[in-house]
């Protein structure tokens, strides 16, 4: 009976709820949603700032959900599928081309897209696969899109493992800080994923207003 039970909560999951699936699937399921998310198309829609951020709250066993993780587990399998789920997405991109994502009738899926293509053509390789992951959807989609635009692969590997580690290990640990630091963290879990993910997309802004000066700089020259 304890056992359909636990199977009837698991099927009832909420994916797009952080605390839904560390309830259902704990470190594994963190693993699983990170390589989703950054290497299957169909993951764009996953919570990923969210259930790094939360993860390392549940860690400290200040919040009151029920839930306790293991940091280290944690942080290896954040990581480990951070990084497959990314260089996954760079070969099924290099292999099938755009034919994946003509499939798909997400216009979300297709504007975040647009938006990878842009970072690739506008900051270069490098800063375009590092900021990539601090943007919802198109940190789903630009690893395909490097891999169809013939990134190189030695390239694309080091600046995926360079931003996925920043990235899954930075949230991760900036969950955990709070949670062992602030009393009852967790009354203000919303508010605060809201900034993290506000503070993830600041090295974009900064990336894009300091393209802007540039681009005005030469049109003054010119």
């Amino acid at each position: 009976m304890t056992t359909s039970l636990h199977l009837a909560s698991q099927l009832a999951v909420n994916v797009l709820d952080a605390r839904s699936l560390l309830a259902a699937f704990g470190v594994l399921g963190v693993g699983v949603v990170m390589f989703a998310e950054t290497g299957l198309l169909v993951g764009f829609f996953l919570p990923g700032d969210s259930l790094l951020f939360t993860a390392g709250l549940l860690c400290t066993g200040t919040a009151d959900q029920g839930v306790h993780l293991s940091l280290g587990p944690l942080l290896i399998a954040a990581a480990l599928g951070a990084l497959a789920g990314a260089q996954c997405g760079y070969l099924l991109g290099r292999r099938a081309g755009g034919a994946l994502l003509a499939r798909s009738r997400s216009k979300r899926l297709h504007e975040g897209a647009q938006r990878a293509e842009e970072l690739l053509e506008r900051y270069g390789h490098a800063k375009a696969i590092v900021l990539a992951r601090f943007v919802p959807v198109v940190r789903t989609v630009l690893n395909p899109m490097a891999g169809a635009l013939g990134v190189p692969v030695r390239t694309f590997t080091v600046w995926q493992v360079i931003g996925g580690l920043v990235w899954s290990l930075g949230l991760t640990l900036a969950g955990y800080a709070l949670g062992s630091s602030i009393p009852n963290v967790d009354r203000y879990l919303l508010p605060l994923v809201a900034l993290i993910v506000v503070v993830s997309l600041l090295p974009l802004l900064a990336e894009v207003l300091r393209s802007r000066r540039t681009a005005r700089a030469r049109e003054e020259r010119g």
